[in-house]
C-alpha cells in the first residue's frame, strides 16, 4: 500500500493523544462502574460489557499503531535512511505486542473458565483490530488531509467498537431466537434503552443509504446508455429521485426492521419517538421551539456577519460553542432523555446534509455547500467539513455515557463545558488580550488558557448548586476537579489535533475517576 496522504494542513500527527484516548475513557468507565458494583447499582454483566469494550478498543488502537508503524519503516526503508536504533524499535514493538496479547488472554483466563467461550471472545477482539487496520486505510485514502493520524486512529477505533458491538448484539439476538433448534445461546452486552438503538440503527441506515444509491443509479446509467434514452437530459433530477427514494427507503423500511428484531418495540419505532415527544407536550414541545429559535436566530445573525465582517472565523465560530451553551444545559438539566434522541436526530440531519453537500445532490447541494463555506476555517477542507460534527459529538457524547449510571454529576456536562465555555472564553480572550504565547510558532497563549480554566470552575460552582437543587446529588470533590480542569485545559492549549474531537473526552474521563 502506498503511504498515507499528508496530514492536515496545521496539525501534528497527534498518534499518542489518539492513542491513548479512548483506551483511557475506557479505563475511567471501568473504575467508574467499579464503584457501582460495590453498591450493586449494575450487574457484573454490565462491568463485563465495559470489559470487553476496554480490551476491543485497546486492540483497534494498537493494530492501528501497528500498520502506521510498518508503513512508516518502510518508507525509511525505501529511502535508504533507516535509523540506528530501529532494530531496538522493532524488538521493542514486538515485546508490547505480545505482552498486551498475554495481559489479554489473562485476563480473560482468569474471569472465564468456559474455554469455547474465551477462545470466541479472544477472536472477536481480534477482528477489531483488523477491521481498524482496514477501516483507517480507506479513510486516510479517501479523505486525503483531512485529518492528522491521530484524528484518524479516534474515528477508527470509535466507529469499529461502536458498530462492531453493534454487531455483536445482533448475532446475540439471532442466537437468542434458534435456541429452540438446539443451538448454542450468546449472552452479550448489557440491556440498551430504546433511544440507543434508535439512534445506533438510524446511523448504520445513513452509512447504507450510499451504497444503495450508488448501486441503484449504476444500474440505471447502465440501462440509460443501452437505452439511448432521452432520459438522459435529465440527468440530475433523476440522481436526486434515487438519492431520496434510497435514503428514505432504508430509514423508514430496512433499518426499523432492525430496531424491532433487537429490542421490543411496541409500534413502528418512527411512531414510538413521535408518542415519546408528545408524552410531555408542554416540557418538550416548548423546549423544540426554544431550540428552532435560538437556531434561526444565530444562524441568520452569525452568516451575516461571516459574509460582510473582517472577523477571523475561528472567533465567529466560537460563538456557536456558546449558542450550545444556550441550547442544551437547560435541557440537559430539566429533559436529558429527549436531549439524547434530539442529539442523535441532529447528528442524523448533519450526515444527511453532509452527503448532500458533498455529491451535491439537486437541488440542496450547491446551497448547503455555499452555506457551510462560510463557517470553515484551516481545519476543514473542500472534500470533507467536520467542525460542527465535532461541536455535537463532543456535547453528545458525554451525556450518551452518562445515560445508564452516573455518579459524578458534572460528567455529562464535561462537552458543554469544555468546548463551549473553556473553549471559547480561551479563545476570545487569547485573541484579544493574549501576549504571553505558549510557543514561537502557536497563536495560543497563556492568557487565553488561564481564561479558559477560570471560566470553566466558575461555571462548574454555578452548576453544582443547581444541580442539587434539582435531583439526587453525587460526589464530585474539587481537588479532582481542579485536576480535571486543569489537565484538560492545558492539553487545549497543547495540542493542534480537533480539540472539539478530543478535550471533551479527556475531561469527561478525568472527571469519572
Amino acid at each position: 500500500m502506498a503511504p498515507p496522504n499528508p496530514l492536515r494542513p496545521g496539525a501534528s500527527s497527534g498518534i499518542l493523544l489518539g492513542a491513548v484516548t479512548l483506551p483511557g475513557l475506557a479505563v475511567s468507565k471501568l473504575i467508574q462502574l467499579s464503584r457501582a458494583l460495590l453498591v450493586n447499582e449494575i450487574g457484573t454483566k454490565d462491568f463485563e460489557f465495559i470489559r470487553l469494550q476496554y480490551w476491543a478498543t485497546s486492540t483497534s488502537c494498537l493494530c492501528v499503531l501497528v500498520f502506521l508503524c510498518f508503513i512508516f519503516r518502510h518508507e525509511c526503508n525505501n529511502a535508504k535512511s533507516v535509523s540506528f536504533n530501529s532494530g531496538w524499535n522493532t524488538k521493542f514493538s514486538i515485546s508490547s505486542i505480545a505482552l498486551f496479547a498475554a495481559l489479554c488472554c489473562l485476563s480473560f483466563a482468569l474471569k472465564s473458565s468456559n474455554g469455547p467461550y474465551m477462545a470466541l471472545t479472544l477472536f472477536w477482539i481480534v477482528c477489531h483490530g483488523l477491521a481498524a487496520v482496514k477501516f483507517i486505510q480507506h479513510v486516510l485514502h479517501t479523505f486525503p488531509a483531512c485529518a492528522s493520524f491521530g484524528e484518524a486512529l479516534l474515528v477508527t477505533a470509535g466507529f469499529v467498537v461502536y458498530f462492531g458491538d453493534m454487531f455483536a448484539f445482533t448475532i446475540a439476538k439471532i442466537s437468542n431466537h434458534l435456541v429452540s433448534y438446539g443451538l448454542y445461546s450468546i449472552t452479550y452486552g448489557a440491556q440498551r434503552s430504546k433511544i440507543s438503538i434508535i439512534i445506533q440503527g438510524m446511523l448504520l441506515g445513513l452509512l447504507l443509504s450510499p451504497m444503495l444509491f450508488k448501486f441503484i443509479f449504476k444500474k440505471w446509467e447502465f440501462y440509460m446508455s443501452s437505452q439511448k434514452s432521452e432520459a438522459r437530459g435529465h440527468h440530475e433530477p433523476i440522481r436526486s429521485v434515487i438519492f431520496y427514494g434510497s435514503l428514505s427507503f432504508i430509514l423508514l423500511a430496512v433499518v426499523p426492521l432492525w430496531m424491532q428484531f433487537v429490542q421490543d418495540f411496541p409500534v413502528h419505532p418512527f411512531l414510538w419517538v413521535l408518542k415519546f415527544v408528545f408524552s410531555e407536550p408542554h416540557k418538550r414541545l416548548s423546549l423544540c421551539v426554544y431550540w428552532v429559535g435560538v437556531i434561526f436566530v444565530s444562524v441568520l445573525r452569525f452568516y451575516n456577519i461571516s459574509k460582510n465582517s473582517k472577523i477571523e472565523r475561528i472567533l465567529l465560530r466560537k460563538y456557536y460553542h456558546l449558542v450550545a451553551v444556550l441550547m442544551f444545559v437547560p435541557a440537559l438539566i430539566f429533559q436529558p432523555s429527549f436531549l439524547n434522541l434530539a442529539f442523535g436526530a441532529a447528528l442524523g440531519v448533519f450526515l444527511v446534509l453532509e452527503i448532500i453537500r458533498v455529491w451535491r445532490i439537486w437541488p440542496l447541494g450547491s446551497i448547503v455547500h455555499q452555506f457551510m463555506n462560510a463557517f470553515t476555517d484551516h481545519r476543514d477542507s473542500e472534500l470533507l467539513i467536520v467542525s460542527h460534527f465535532s461541536l455535537l459529538l463532543g456535547c453528545a457524547l458525554p451525556i450518551w455515557m452518562s445515560s445508564e449510571f452516573n455518579d459524578r454529576p458534572l460528567a455529562p456536562f464535561a462537552g458543554i463545558l469544555s468546548l463551549g465555555i473553556g473553549d471559547t472564553m480561551a479563545s476570545m480572550v487569547g485573541y484579544k488580550y493574549g501576549v504571553l504565547r505558549w510557543s514561537k510558532t502557536g497563536k495560543k497563549t497563556i492568557e487565553g488558557t488561564a481564561a479558559g480554566i477560570t471560566s470553566v470552575l466558575a461555571a462548574c460552582s454555578a452548576l453544582l448548586p443547581l444541580l442539587a437543587a434539582t435531583g439526587p446529588m453525587f460526589t464530585q470533590h474539587w481537588l479532582s476537579l481542579l485536576f480535571a480542569v486543569t489537565v484538560s485545559g492545558l492539553l487545549e492549549a497543547y495540542t493542534a489535533q480537533l480539540d472539539n474531537a478530543f478535550i471533551p473526552l479527556v475531561f469527561y474521563s478525568l472527571l469519572c475517576l
